[in-house]
């Protein structure tokens, strides 16, 4: 059984009938509806995506998704981007990309250089697990899988701050508080105190080409779902018991759905959803040591996708024709009451379609702490036709816990989630999703060299 049906459940499902067969009965277990947070809203007739809108091109998986379902990448509409410090922008994008980075060198100096380096170092050992997956390599715990890619040091990235790391690499403090930070609030909402791996991972999809799925993120979802034939049932999972039979672990999932409560066995279960006190009410019986509580946080958020008119007085700009930005982030400002907004396209874009004119009504996706109210919408926008929030608990506060959670809860009982408090993205969790996958089968068929192997590059070579 697989408990979820956001990207993590559908990704793992479609890899556990890859390794174990088509023969293997999947059960998906989702109250709400495919897609998890991959949500869209609709205004005026068009979808647009309400979070998880860009994919790194580096994101392998979900690359692979987009091929195996016969998905589109969704057409690219430039637009630029500026950093808003609540009274003015303190950096602009140009047209030109000579221009853009003499603008990064004249206000910072080498740090733009100095932190392309130091993602791009972070990137190329995290590309390793790719390699090592392909060879069906797995981790059981997150910190084997982080010491396999980068040793010691990648693991000390999920217990110190960005901040300190980049300032470690001889990047300014001015350029962490004005970009650094502006990223890190438009991703995760949170400061540069998050943890140096999760602003990694951010830093590479803010630096790097990005991409869609043509029609909307969550169609990898249903088409992978779609593709495993899984039996998805309607049901808030509500817990999960342990009994035995023959000598092997059996697990009862307990659940609830419109025809009220039941309960049915599996000989494995992976669970997709957060198991964090503030996300969850699960129960976990039977279970010698028992299974105990998750430590941490989760960071509220909200998204307003608002069709309006910008108010780009509020910027500086009285002229709203003059207006040249798409994309607006913010530094860590106490009087700033959102985080970002981005003048956002719908899920299908025609070849016809255009950017609207900054004086023209457009749909904004406006991300912040807290629930926007009247004064603040009047302040970002001169007048709108309609407001849709969404306010959800996006991604673990990350300042918040020191030690990572665990992927194998019992024998055959994993959980998936945990690997958000590494870094929190789509391929972060397609990643984890294969791994629980491979280590499931592993551990299924008692093949243990393919777990936690110590100096897997050296292996991984010899076999090629």
């Amino acid at each position: 059984a697989v408990v979820g049906a956001g990207l993590g459940g559908s990704a793992v499902a479609y890899f556990l009938q890859q390794h174990f067969g088509p023969q293997v009965q999947l059960d998906v277990y989702e109250p709400a509806g495919v897609g998890g947070r991959l949500a869209t809203v609709t205004v005026n007739k068009q979808q647009y995506e309400s979070s998880g809108a860009s994919i790194h091109a580096l994101s392998l998986h979900m690359q692979d998704f987009v091929k195996i379902l016969g998905l589109k990448h969704r057409r690219e509409v430039a637009g630029k981007s500026a950093i808003f410090s609540g009274e003015h922008f303190i950096l602009e994008e140009t047209d030109w990309y000579l221009l853009n980075l003499f603008r990064l060198w004249w206000h910072y100096g080498i740090s733009f250089l100095r932190l392309q380096m130091w993602v791009e170092e972070v990137m190329e050992k995290f590309m390793r697990i790719y390699k090592y997956q392909a060879h069906g390599y797995a981790f059981s715990s997150l910190e084997e899988l982080l010491h396999s890619l980068g040793g010691d040091a990648f693991v000390n990235m999920t217990q110190r701050s960005v901040a300190e790391s980049l300032l470690e690499v001889g990047v300014t403090q001015r350029f962490v508080d004005d970009v650094i930070a502006a990223v890190l609030r438009s991703s995760y909402g949170q400061s540069v105190l998050v943890p140096a791996f999760a602003g990694a991972m951010s830093l590479a999809g803010a630096q790097g080409s990005t991409w869609a799925v043509e029609g909307g993120n969550k169609l990898v979802c249903s088409g992978l779902l779609k593709l495993t034939k899984a039996n998805i049932i309607p049901a808030r999972v509500m817990g999960i018991s342990l009994h035995s039979s023959e000598g092997r672990s059996l697990y009862e999932v307990h659940y609830e759905g419109t025809e009220g409560q039941g309960s049915a066995f599996y000989d494995m279960v992976v669970v997709t959803t957060p198991l964090h006190p503030s996300r969850s009410n699960f129960t976990f019986k039977n279970f010698e040591p028992p299974i105990s509580d998750f430590p941490g946080a989760f960071q509220p958020s909200v998204t307003s996708v608002v069709h309006g008119y910008l108010n780009s007085s509020y910027f500086g700009f009285p002229d709203p024709k003059l207006f040249p930005f798409a994309s607006i982030l913010t530094t860590d400002t106490p009087e700033l009451f959102f985080n970002a907004m981005d003048n956002i396209c719908p899920v299908n874009i025609s070849a016809a379609f255009r950017r609207k004119q900054p004086q023209e009504a457009a749909v904004w996706r406006v991300l912040s702490q807290q629930p926007l109210d009247k004064q603040q919408l009047k302040t970002l926008f001169r007048s709108y036709y309609s407001v849709q929030v969404t306010e959800w608990q996006a991604y673990p506060r990350y300042d918040a816990t020191k030690s990572l959670p665990p992927i194998v809860l019992h024998e055959n009982l994993f959980y998936l989630s945990g690997v958000e408090w590494v870094a929190s993205s789509m391929e972060m969790t397609a990643v984890a999703a294969k791994n629980v996958a491979l280590l499931a089968y592993n551990r299924w068929n008692r093949d243990l060299e393919k777990i936690d192997q110590k100096d897997l590059m050296h292996k991984v070579k010899t076999e090629l």
